[in-house]
Parts: structure tokens; sequence; C-alpha cells
């Protein structure tokens, strides 16, 4: 094995090195970038640090008589090697130390002054991350390094993860990457179902491509009807949240008797069981009928499940809602709530497999600011989050805007996968969501690339930079609005809409 190259020479300044960070001249020959990983020899082990910044001295410059005679004289910019007096220093924050034993320790010494500082060789660097290199979710590339950034199932997975990022950050294609990495694993790799709450229909191209169509079913949520046998009085009333208890106490007996009788029956049909039911008081009556025929309203029950809930979901399989055709927030928050509690119970009973629901803008589903009873999903969502990992029902939430965002829900995902964010709000939201991201971490988090991220949190030791790696799957139409505009007139035939003025 070579040599790992040198990258630099740790000097000496006010306050490091120290335990937790130091500073070091960059050597020319071997450039150095922001949030790369660099490693030194201590009296512990190897000491692994990330370069949090880079910047350029030169003590010529440092005496503002200097630069008023350089200013004066085209002589001495020429004649004094000025550009000799110049260097790159970067600051690196140390992360642990990798022991002889190949265990990883907080370091409690610091490394010394003059000491290279070197390349992570890739093996370590994989180790010390907790990457799994042969059966991991591979998102793409570490940055800076020549190491695939692939992460552990159960680590990424079981405890939840999230997906934030400024809208065209990349976060639908870094999640695309994802379910592409879940939908290629094998039986013996351990594969779990996939569930997709998609409100503008920017996965639906997953079942047109060659590659994952077999895998991939699309259901149009304008199509989904809700069984009303399936509910009770606690559903109800969850859904009219200003139901008395004693209108709840009415219902779930009204309900009782038509279950026993077997009978499977739709909204409409309780309406007329509360009609002609004698024992219900008047005003009790007529505001269960008001609440009722409120519900009937939204051409979204009937007498059963279609499709049937409990044979939805298939390990390696994936299945997208597709939300584009309702525009009303309530019947997509009722769509959401009652698929997700019912595929919750079905999973706490063994009658459904493993799996992953994948949520498309969960600030919609779970607002911070409104109360569980004026958003119909938000506390299936919160309770997955609290107790899903428990029966390995777990969740991808996906947001552009994380302060607006269940506190509850968020701070249950311990994963966050984090492209550009800029909002200092959403910054320092997530800032106070996780202990390992410090300023310079944030700050670097703002000037992302479209299609970086930061990976932090449980599947990964440590924060790391990942370049995401090209999709093999097929993108949807209309992406860019050049293309989308183009599409559109094909598809239109060349034709205005009549009544054009252009006609």
């Amino acid at each position: 094995m070579s040599a790992a190259q040198k990258l630099g020479t740790i000097i000496t300044t006010d306050d490091s090195p120290s335990i937790t960070s130091f500073s070091f001249v960059i050597n020319e020959k071997n450039p150095v970038k922001r949030g790369q990983f660099v490693s030194v020899e201590t009296s512990e082990g190897i000491m692994i640090a990330t370069v949090v910044n880079i910047f350029k001295t030169n003590r010529y410059f440092e005496s503002a008589g200097s630069v008023k005679e350089y200013n004066k004289s085209a002589e001495l910019q020429f004649a004094f090697p000025i550009k000799e007096w110049e260097y790159t220093i970067a600051e690196a924050r140390a992360l642990g130390v990798f022991t002889s034993d190949k265990r990883v320790e907080r370091p409690s010494f610091p490394p010394s002054p003059g000491t290279d500082v070197t390349e992570v060789e890739t093996d370590l660097l994989g180790n010390f991350l907790g990457l799994d290199r042969e059966h991991g979710i591979e998102l793409g590339d570490v940055q800076q390094h020549k190491l695939k950034a692939k992460f552990n199932l159960t680590k990424m997975i079981q405890k939840h993860i999230a997906v934030l990022a400024i809208s065209g950050a990349g976060k639908s294609y870094a999640v695309s990457v994802l379910m592409e990495e879940l939908l290629e694993r094998t039986a013996k790799q351990g594969r779990v179902a996939l569930l997709v709450i998609d409100n503008h229909g920017e996965y639906v191209s997953f079942a047109e491509d060659p590659n994952y169509k077999g895998s991939v079913k699309v259901i149009d949520a304008d199509k989904i009807k809700i069984g009303v046998r399936n509910l009770t009085e606690r559903i109800f009333a969850s859904l009219l949240p200003n139901m008395s208890p004693a209108q709840v106490r009415v219902l779930g007996k009204i309900l009782s008797g038509m279950k026993k009788a077997g009978e499977v029956f739709t909204i409409g049909d309780i309406i007329d069981a509360v009609k002609v039911n004698e024992d219900i008081s008047k005003s009790t009556k007529e505001a269960l009928m008001g609440w009722l025929f409120e519900l009937e309203q939204m051409k979204i029950f009937d007498k059963l499940d279609e499709p049937s809930v409990e044979d939805l979901l298939a390990p390696g399989k994936m299945v997208i809602i597709n939300l584009r055709n309702v525009l009303d927030l309530r019947k997509k928050q009722l769509i959401v709530a009652y698929i997700s509690r019912r595929l919750f119970n079905f999973r706490r009973e063994g009658r459904v497999p493993p799996y992953l629901e994948i949520i498309e803008e969960a600030h919609n589903y779970a607002p911070e600011k409104t109360k569980a009873e004026n958003s119909l999903s938000k506390s299936i969502i919160e309770t997955l989050a609290r107790e899903g990992r428990k029966f390995f029902a777990n969740l991808c939430l996906i947001s552009q805007r994380p302060i607006q965002l269940s506190t509850t829900a968020l701070s249950q995902c311990n994963t966050q996968i984090i492209l550009k964010v800029t909002n200092p709000y959403d910054l320092d939201h997530i800032g106070k969501s996780s202990e390992s991201l410090s300023k310079q971490v944030l700050d670097i988090i703002s000037s992302l690339k479209v299609g970086e991220a930061l990976v932090i949190g449980e599947a990964t030791n440590y924060p790391v930079f990942v370049k995401i790696r090209q999709r093999r799957s097929k993108e949807s139409h209309g992406t860019k609005l050049e293309d989308y505009a183009i599409l559109w007139e094909k598809k239109a035939g060349g034709k205005l809409a009549k009544g054009s003025e252009f006609l």
C-alpha cells in the first residue's frame, strides 16, 4: 500500500492544536478542500478531522506601512518576493481517534505542532464513518474522497429519516436514488415495502421505467375509497374534531349495531340509522346528521376499501399514492391518515411486511403550529415517528420548510439528509435538532450546490458530505420549464385551446 499523501503541516495558533481542533499549512502540491477528511498521527492513534475553513495569509500585507509602500512602488512589486510570503491555512475540527485496536475514541490529547497532516486511507475512513461497504444503500460518493457513500439499511431507515432542502436543491432526485437502492435489494440483503405519498406525481415515472415498472404500482388518489365498515367512532371523532363526547358515544352505539348485523354500509346508511333512531335526542340527532353529511360530501367513503389496504404492500415493491389530482388539502390529509393508520395497525399484527412510508411535503401533513385536530394526518404521523421503529413501520419525511414540520415527528428522524437550505430560521431549527452540527457545518449547508447533501445521524458515525450519484431511473417529463413547454405543445398537436386570441 502506497504512503498517504502529505497535505500539510500543523502549526501553532492562539488556541490550537487542541483536542478539538488544529490548523495546518497546506502543501501547495496537494490542494485541500472544505469538508474533506484528514488524518494526523497522535500518541493515542490516528486522529480523523474534517476541514471546516481555508484561508490565505501573507505576513507582508499584515502591516499598513508595507501595503502603502507596495502601492507606491511598482519596482517593489516586482523586486520583492512577496508571493513567496503567501501561504494557505486550513482549519480542521477533530472528530475522533482510531486506536490501534480499531476502536473509535474521543480525543483526549492534542497532536503536536509540526506533525504531518495526510489523506485518510479509504478503508480506515469507511470504518470510521461506519459505512456498510458491502450491502449498504449507495447514495453517491463521499465528497473529496474516492469512497462510495453506502449506508447500512437498518441504521438509515429503522429510526426514521428526513430529507430537508429548499425547492430545487435536489430533494426529489436524492429520494429517487434512495428508492432505486431499496427496489434493487435482493431478498438475501433484506427488503422493505415502499409506500410513497406523492403530492405532484414526481415519482410516477418509476412505473414507466423498464428497470422498475414491474416493482411499482401507481394509485391515483381520486380513485381511492375508504370502507366505512373499517371506521370506529374514534376515527370519526378524529375526522370531525368538533363532535362532543356524547355525540361520539351515540355514534359508537349506532356503528356497533350495524357491524353486529353483518352489514356492509355507507355514510348514507349511518345517516339513515341516526334519523330513525328514537333513543337519540333531537339536538344530538341533528348535529350527528350534519357532521356525517359533511363527510359524505367529500365523496371518498364507500362500502369497502378500494384498493384493499391489507393487500397494498409487498417486500421490494413500491406503491405510489398519486395525489396530483386532489386539490383539497383536508381530503389529502384524510387519505394519508386512513392509509397510514390502517397499515400501522396491520404491521403491529404482522399482517403486512416491514415498510418505509415516504411522505413528500410532510409539513402539510404534520404541521408544527396546527393542532392535531385541525390536521387529520398529524396524529398518526407523530405516532409512527414515536412508535413505528418498534414494529418496523418506518418514516421518511421530506420537507422544504423544516421549521413548519412537527417537531415531534422531525426529532424522531434519527437520520437526516440535508441538501441546500438558506432560510436562517430553517437552518437554526436544523442546528437545534442535531448536536453534531457546528456553525461551520451549517454555513456549508447554505452554500451547497444542487445534488450535494449532508448525511448526519444514526446512518453515519460523523456528519458526511455526499455527492448524490446519478439516478438510474427515468425522470418525470417536464422537470425543466423548456422541456415541459415542448412536451405540452407536442401533446396539443400544435393547436391552441378554443377561444384563444391567437386562433
